[in-house]
């Protein structure tokens, strides 16, 4: 594997600064356990893992941290796909069953968060892959992580659409306390049997709002952040009115439709899975994403609009994405020493 390539996320295939880590730190296991047959991890201790987004990113963050590298959520759309190419593994089964752990992530943040080069700004989890996959149910970094943000009374938000995120309940509503917390999870739609086949490792989408419910019922407000909208699977009015219906009635604060975009990596482990599963859309998709990863704008605006109206009939309402997550208007970028110089945009 090329460990030396995690200094630079983007793609651009250089190194810009240290390696994040390197080759004698890494450390490989598997456990004998159900839950993580087949699943190899790969634990290292990183050097940074606050990581700057693009400038030309499209989010309404500057910030994030990302303690794992790979899915076991396995959803075949996933954007994410491509970084495990930069460590010479396969984006398909690969990106799935090898995970990067970086097991020392809570103390490398809480020490970043202590510079006097930090200027509390904004941190998003979940947005590269999934801080409550499986895996953190062995390894536990996210207890840790957030017990350093709060302690900062540093600002952040996650996303997720892990249960598990319910384990750090109490830590949650203690961090909320003391700064502004932004949890959304995300919800595409409820077909169970699309479920099953497109996020397989995912819980079901019924249990992702028993969480929104729970975050409510604690005084956590919880966006959904309705994504993918996979265009002839799950985009029909009535399957668009039956998910805002029930993201409504778990007491969301705000429903975000997403379109499904198809980038390099991902794009060819979807399409290999659209024709197991749907080969008479094969073609539909050909001539949908002819122009590249974006469906056309036409598209995704009627898709918008009529998520924003169904949102408005049930009493939740659109809202952008940087409300939903409680983001403070950017200052001034300052870099935190180490800090990683890039990360991929959300999903």
């Amino acid at each position: 594997m090329r460990w030396e390539n995690l200094t630079d996320e983007s793609g651009h295939g250089r190194a810009t600064d240290a390696a994040l880590f390197g080759a004698d730190a890494v450390t490989t296991r598997t456990f004998d356990m159900p839950e993580f047959r087949g699943i190899t991890f790969h634990e290292v201790r990183a050097r940074s893992v606050l990581n700057r987004v693009p400038g030309a990113s499209r989010m309404p963050f500057e910030w994030t941290v990302n303690p794992y590298r790979g899915c076991t959520h396995a959803c075949v759309y996933c954007f994410a796909r491509k970084t495990h190419s930069y460590l010479d593994l396969d984006t398909g089964i690969g990106f799935d069953s090898q995970i990067v752990v970086k097991v020392n992530a809570p103390e490398v943040l809480r020490r970043q968060l202590a510079s006097r080069r930090w200027q509390g700004d904004h941190v998003a989890m979940g947005t590269n892959v999934d801080c409550y996959q499986r895996a953190e149910g062995r390894y536990r970094l996210m207890p840790g992580i957030i017990s350093a943000l709060t302690d900062h009374a540093n600002p952040f938000s996650i996303l997720t659409k892990g249960t598990l995120i319910l384990r750090d309940l109490d830590l949650l509503v203690r961090a909320a306390q003391v700064t502004d917390v932004g949890i959304s999870v995300s919800v595409g739609f409820l077909d169970t049997e699309l479920w099953r086949t497109v996020e397989p490792g995912t819980p079901a989408p019924e249990r992702r709002l028993d969480v929104v419910r729970a975050l409510a019922e604690h005084g956590i407000g919880c966006g959904v952040l309705m994504a993918p909208v996979i265009p002839f699977l799950s985009d029909h009015p009535d399957s668009l009115r039956d998910t805002v219906r029930a993201v409504a009635a778990a007491g969301a604060t705000s429903v975000t439709p997403l379109v499904l975009h198809l980038r390099p990596g991902a794009r060819e482990w979807f399409t290999a899975w659209l024709g197991q599963h749907h080969p008479h859309l094969v073609r539909r998709y050909e001539r949908l994403y002819a122009e590249g990863a974006y469906a056309p704008t036409w598209y995704q605006r009627r898709i918008t609009r009529q998520v924003h109206d169904l949102a408005r009939e049930y009493g939740i309402g659109p809202t952008r994405a940087a409300r939903a997550r409680r983001i403070r208007p950017a200052g001034p970028a300052s870099a935190p020493a180490g800090a990683e110089p890039v990360q991929l945009s959300l999903m």
